[in-house]
């Protein structure tokens, strides 16, 4: 199985997100994303007409009220588009969609979102997130029963389960036992001086050359 460590993106304005992206370009070519609307969770982000540098890939993880209408606008600028599925109006309608333009598409689910709720679509999706904190801001606490939510999912799903919150060596560790392959970290890179050594033992503890 493939592991990867992906940095996600928090930011109020073009600037700071440019500066993030610098921050990270020496040691990572993938990138999460993270679009909040203030209504699905209570903090923004990433919630203007941004530009990235085409350098570098991304997926985008959308924490919002309405996930399709900002996909029908910006779906150009991404490899993967990542749904909250509590607010999926249409599942099927929305997977046709991206399929028919070329592009990967994830459901991401909140930690009280059963796994059975995304059953019907597993075959049709790229990639599952897994909420590992409640979202909508770095450093929530890690909510440790999404652990055995990881291990049901991977029972059922051999594609990409990506894990999102708290990431961090302990966490990261517990959820690739529990079955998860991609690991979306913010905190842990963001706040540290050292990112170098930092990123060099998370793909040290996933094996990754």
């Amino acid at each position: 199985m493939k592991y990867k460590i992906i940095p996600t993106l928090i930011s109020n304005n073009q600037k700071e997100l440019d500066q993030l992206i610098n921050k990270y370009k020496n040691n990572f070519n993938y990138f999460q994303v993270d679009v909040m609307d203030g209504k699905f969770v209570k903090n923004k982000s990433n919630w203007f007409n941004f530009k990235l540098n085409k350098k570098f890939k991304y997926e985008a993880h959308l924490m919002l009220d309405d996930p399709e209408k900002w996909i029908n606008k910006n779906y150009k600028k991404f490899e993967v588009l990542i749904a909250n599925f509590e607010r999926v109006k249409d599942p099927l309608k929305l997977i046709r969609f991206i399929k028919s333009k070329n592009k990967k598409l994830g459901f991401a689910l909140n930690p009280e979102t059963p796994i059975i709720n995304i059953i019907p679509y597993l075959k049709e999706l790229d990639r599952i997130l897994i909420l590992t904190v409640h979202p909508g801001k770095y450093g929530a606490e890690f909510i440790p029963n999404t652990l055995e939510k990881i291990k049901t999912l991977r029972m059922n799903y051999k594609g990409n389960i990506e894990v999102d919150g708290h990431m961090n060596p302990i966490t990261i560790k517990q959820c690739k036992k529990a079955g998860a392959n991609l690991f979306a970290v913010g905190s842990y890179l963001q706040n540290n001086n050292n990112l170098k050594e930092n990123v060099k033992n998370l793909k040290k503890l996933l094996k990754i050359r």
